[in-house]
């Protein structure tokens, strides 16, 4: 009962996280962390299953011909050492005051998004040095935070004008390298891992069954209907998180 449990929680957070380029770690590990899991294994099961749903969200999104080969480069580049640093550190504290003020910013974020999405501005920007800094923060914040990779990078991305399609597609097929890097470093820093495999293999075949789906879907919905629901995604998610890290709830 409890596989079928998982095996629906990562379905559900690979539609999301395909379609609107973000939440699936944020979605998991808000699950495994509230079961009373440790946020440094809860985000190493999350990344562990990130191997593969992100696999195959990335093959997907690369056959739709969602993804920019140099947007790519420019993340990879940053993203895999700002994954391992932050993978190392959880392993090693965990920080609260962090989680607040990605909160906020990410908060910030969805807000221009959605605000973008109403006014529908057409203008499309080329992808600049900036993807190299944003990168490192969203490999960082991913593996600190168990979660963060895509509201990071997409939010940041979509806030910017770049294309919806383009930017989630090429955002979901780099965090396959990302999160490689990242549980690799869990892996290798906790000893507590492996009793946590079948929580792992519910999150695997759930994302790995939508991944084809969500790839798809992004494909078609409409570019003012994408930015809307990420910015309100975004802003729900982490006003949440927001509260709880602040102890009102």
């Amino acid at each position: 009962m409890e596989l079928l449990l998982f095996i629906v929680l990562g379905f559900c957070a690979e539609m999301i996280d395909g379609t609107a380029g973000m939440a699936y770690g944020v979605s998991s590990n808000t699950f495994l962390r509230s079961a009373g899991v440790p946020s440094a294994v809860s985000s190493a099961c999350v990344h562990a299953a990130e191997m593969f749903t992100t696999l195959a969200s990335g093959i997907s999104h690369w056959r739709m011909g969602n993804v920019d080969k140099k947007l790519l480069k420019m993340l990879l580049v940053a993203g895999i050492p700002g994954g391992i640093l932050g993978a190392w550190l959880l392993s090693s504290f965990e920080s609260t005051t962090l989680d607040i003020i990605i909160d906020v910013y990410l908060i910030i974020m969805g807000v221009t998004i959605f605000i973008k999405g109403l006014r529908m501005a057409h203008t499309q920007r080329d992808f600049g040095a900036y993807a190299y800094p944003l990168g490192f923060v969203g490999g960082f914040t991913d593996a600190l935070g168990g979660g963060g990779w895509g509201p990071v990078v997409t939010s940041t991305l979509l806030a910017s004008d770049h294309e919806p399609r383009v930017s989630i597609g090429t955002v979901n097929t780099a965090e396959f390298f990302v999160t490689i890097a990242e549980t690799t470093t869990f892996v290798v820093m906790l000893e507590s891992f492996t009793q946590y495999l079948p929580v792992v293999a519910g999150l695997i075949i759930g994302g790995v069954v939508a991944a084809p789906l969500a790839a798809r879907l992004c494909k078609v919905v409409p570019v003012r209907a994408t930015r809307l629901f990420v910015g309100v995604l975004v802003v729900a998610l982490n006003t949440y998180k927001l509260v709880f890290a602040l102890g009102v709830i």
